[in-house]
């Protein structure tokens, strides 16, 4: 008798699931259930330039800054280059550790105000996750999920928008590895907890019977 009950139950809540329009499988929501409008998602775009500073102030007191340009259009490209200290002037100090990468990976040697693909098509200085994306493809599949990139504003898009940080939001082109840290504070142990084992008094005690 109970197991007819529980079929009949299930049956019911079965019927009631396949009637409602909202929760088929495959069904691909653009709106709230209450009918309530999306709000948009902006992902950031940088102000880029292609300008790098001269180590000059102005008479205001502000960097002294050139085109890339004015330098790079009068210089043969260095396909070998990939780090500062390999250059004579210009981007001396520049930390660089990402791969087996050259700064022409990435930089376009046909025009120094814009970015390199793979394919040698130029992009914007500020498109970068276009740029990251060939190479970091499971990262980029991990942001479009929501998985990986920091963001601010609402997860329910009905209440507010949403701001998503682009690649160098938080990474260093040159070098995007994060360094390993360590937490400032351990975690706290459970009262009668050993602080240094986590072990608790009692069960020590028993170890040692």
């Amino acid at each position: 008798m109970i197991a007819v009950i529980g079929i009949g139950f299930v049956a019911a809540l079965v019927s009631t699931w396949m009637k409602s329009d909202d929760w088929k499988p495959g069904r691909v929501t653009t709106e709230a259930s209450g009918g309530g409008e999306l709000h948009p998602v902006t992902i950031r775009q940088p102000d880029i330039q292609p300008l790098v500073a001269t180590g000059e102030l102005d008479a205001h007191g502000k960097p002294v800054m050139v085109a890339c340009a004015t330098c790079h259009d009068n210089r043969d490209p260095n396909y070998q280059a990939n780090s500062g200290s390999a250059l004579e002037e210009f981007h001396q100090g520049l930390k660089y550790d990402h791969g087996n990468q050259t700064c022409l990976s990435c930089h376009n040697s046909e025009d120094y105000n814009t970015l390199k693909q793979a394919d040698g098509r130029a992009i914007a200085l500020n498109e970068s996750m276009t740029l990251c994306s060939q190479c970091h493809a499971l990262q980029h599949r991990d942001y479009q999920n929501g998985m990986h990139g920091g963001m601010t504003g609402y997860w329910d898009l009905t209440r507010g928008g949403r701001t998503r940080n682009t690649c160098i939001d938080c990474h260093d082109p040159h070098h995007p590895k994060f360094p390993t840290v360590t937490p400032v504070f351990p975690p706290k142990p459970v009262i009668g907890e050993n602080p240094a084992t986590h072990d608790t008094p009692s069960s020590h005690h028993e170890n040692h019977e």
